[in-house]
């Protein structure tokens, strides 16, 4: 199995995938699927780098996101 580790940094251009309950659930995430459009493009604010996840907060979305629910576009 190969696993893609994702590097993000403010300004990267993200699109959002989904988000299951678990991924929302790990480290306290806020949920996207209430705030966000699938397959849309967003923009990285702010990046918070744990040991066992990332948090991304997007341009004009109030929230912190697990960053395994975007891929880099």
């Amino acid at each position: 199995m190969i696993i893609k580790i994702e590097k993000y940094e403010v300004g990267d251009e993200v699109l959002f995938t989904e988000c299951t309950q678990e991924q929302i659930n790990w480290g306290a995430n806020d949920d996207p699927n209430e705030l966000l459009t699938k397959d849309k493009i967003y923009v990285v604010s702010d990046v918070d780098i744990h040991n066992s996840h990332t948090k991304l907060t997007l341009d004009g979305i109030k929230g912190r996101f697990n960053s395994v629910c975007f891929n880099k576009s």
